[in-house]
């Protein structure tokens, strides 16, 4: 089974619905045409089908292997990933300063979510290079800039982000990485980091980690930690490799899935690095790092549920069972295809349904993380709003529902799923770090009650209702999608209300907040699919109207019918449950459990 980058619908999504060609005026590179989208969408498809996705099921077999610190990814995947930097794909969205193509994020993320679905393992090598880029570019000095970054962007170089340790994960506070001043304006890196993905492999001459520790004598806590920029080997100033750093690879994780990715425990001893900002604001830094890190697994559990669908649907029109409840479909044969059976339609639909909304999602975040960047002061800011509003948003729900649709991708193929002949249970295996790694789902949903909603006075919030408020109304007299906007306007307001609970209740009682924080998170999330929906649903009726024949326009709007009618309606009970409170869930003594 071959996966196939669905190139087509995110043409759709970025000329029809986004309609991209409005904002060029405000994308730092103005260069920006509907043929050249269009054209790197066709290429990066053809790359990702034709030389990641073969790889990936080699990936899963293999594994990375460590033999005295060094490791070896599995077979074709350094060539693999020397054909993509030949080819410029890990540098498309970058400063041209730098060496980047300075084109759109919105470009550099649909390409991602082809690289991707055709191999999530193989996509987080250039992934984490792209958030250590951002972090150091953004608080970084201009000498580490000009250094480390031309050969980080280029692909020549690999980055990775060091948060985690064996006795703290989300709790970063509790860090013991120390970092001594050498005099010479470096500093002497001590400590143990774990989780360390693409922390040590064979792809690249040098890697370059973004390290979080805490200065000695600096006061304990979130307040006391600092970044640093630790390469493997030293570098002169031209960029030419020197001599190796004292750090190590001592350990790669067994895991559940991504098993082409190298997950590594980096042991630092006294290994020169030099601060990323200033001292003391390490988390401040790091959160470009893990901001973009967030953006990504998103995308990639998005993805992946993309890649178990469309295997999903290829297993369903060969797989023969049973005749269907209305009448043989293939009476030549000795039984009908499976998905002439309206379970197995239920299944395949759901997937689509959230696969297709998820890819608009990410384009429409992608968009905002670009127009953050206008010289338009009110629009960067509403933008800059919008970003920090979407992210826990896009980084859970859509984790959550990729391993949803891998889940039911499985259960389509049935007993075969379950063995490792079809890559079912692949995709199964590797969707479930997503809701876990950068932030668990649950803490992004604290993030988003905690921080989000009441930052700058809830202006973002407000302002993302006024915008659903103007689109409903604005479309309210189109009879042929009145079903979508009365189903954008009535989870609005059913947000709208959650919201209203959280801000009477939460405060009252924090332990309100979180135990409505992750139905809110879902509420909120089939909220932004309904409006995303509501957006395709208009550009594929206005195809229509204007003569278009095409079946993909009338198919757009009856997977986004089964989004209105048979999975927004999950909103209501969201709502119900979050305004439960807490007494349900702390009114049991720990011992009872």
């Amino acid at each position: 089974m071959a996966y196939k980058s669905p190139v087509r619908d995110l043409s759709f999504v970025l000329h029809d619905v986004l309609q991209v060609e409005n904002y060029v005026e405000h994308f730092t590179n103005p260069d920006v045409s509907r043929d050249l989208i269009d054209q790197i969408l066709e290429e990066g498809g053809k790359f990702a089908d034709g030389v990641i996705a073969p790889i990936n099921k080699t990936g899963d077999i293999e594994h990375c292997k460590l033999d005295n610190g060094v490791v070896t990814t599995p077979t074709g995947w350094k060539e693999a990933y020397h054909q993509m930097v030949e080819a410029g794909w890990t540098s498309l969205a970058f400063n041209p300063e730098y060496g980047g193509q300075g084109l759109p994020a919105m470009i550099s993320m649909a390409i991602g979510q082809f690289t991707a679905a055709a191999s999530a393992a193989f996509s987080m090598y250039p992934g984490l290079t792209a958030g250590a880029i951002h972090g150091i570019e953004a608080n970084g000095s201009d000498e580490l800039k000009n250094k480390w970054l031309p050969k980080m962007v280029s692909g020549e170089w690999t980055g990775t982000m060091n948060l985690t340790e064996p006795q703290c994960g989300t709790d970063l506070g509790l860090v013991r990485t120390k970092a001594v001043p050498n005099g010479d304006g470096s500093y002497a890196i001590t400590g143990q980091k774990i989780w360390i993905s693409a922390g040590e492999h064979d792809f690249a001459d040098n890697i370059v980690h973004t390290v979080l520790a805490r200065v000695e004598g600096a006061v304990p806590g979130i307040k006391g930690l600092s970044l640093f920029l630790v390469p493997k080997f030293h570098a002169d100033d031209q960029g030419n490799i020197t001599d190796r750093n004292s750090l190590a690879c001592v350990g790669l994780e067994h895991k559940m899935g991504i098993h082409g990715n190298a997950t590594a425990v980096m042991q630092y001893d006294g290994a020169k690095g030099w601060l990323i900002g200033e001292e003391g604001r390490g988390m401040n830094n790091m959160f470009v790092v893990m901001n973009e890190a967030r953006l990504g697994t998103g995308l990639q559990g998005l993805a992946i549920g993309d890649a178990a669908y469309q295997h999903a649907v290829e297993f369903a029109n060969d797989r023969l069972q049973s005749r269907s409840l209305t009448g043989p479909k293939n009476p030549d044969g000795p039984a009908d295809p499976i998905i002439v059976h309206p379970d197995v339609r239920r299944m395949l639909l759901e997937s689509k349904a959230y696969v297709e909304g998820g890819r608009a999602f990410i384009l429409w975040t992608a968009l905002q993380a670009d127009l953050q960047h206008s010289k338009d002061e009110t629009v960067a800011q509403k933008a800059n709003d919008y970003m920090g509003l979407i992210t826990p948003v896009l980084k859970a729900f859509l984790t959550d529902r990729g391993f949803h649709v891998a889940s039911l991708g499985m259960q389509v193929h049935g007993g075969s799923g379950y063995t490792e002949h079809f890559q079912a249970s692949q995709y199964l295996r590797d969707a479930r770090i997503t809701m876990i790694y950068e932030g668990t789902n649950g803490i992004q949903a604290l993030d988003l009650v905690g921080r989000k909603l009441p930052a700058k006075g809830g202006r973002a919030i407000m302002s993302w209702f006024g915008d659903i408020d103007a689109f409903v109304s604005e479309n309210s007299g189109n009879e042929a999608i009145k079903s979508y906007v009365d189903g954008l306007a009535d989870a609005k307001a059913k947000l709208q209300e959650g919201t209203m609970w959280l801000m009477q209740n939460g405060m009252a009682n924090p332990d309100n907040a979180g135990a409505a924080s992750t139905d809110y998170l879902h509420l909120f999330g089939l909220t932004a699919y309904a409006y995303i929906w509501a957006q395709m649903a208009k550009a594929a009726q206005a195809k229509i109207d204007a003569g278009e024949s095409d079946p993909f326009y009338a198919n757009k709007l009856k997977t986004g019918r089964y989004f209105v009618e048979r999975i927004l309606p999950d909103a209501a009970a969201h709502l119900t449950k979050l305004k439960t409170g807490a007494d349900v869930l702390m009114d049991m003594d720990a011992s009872a459990f």
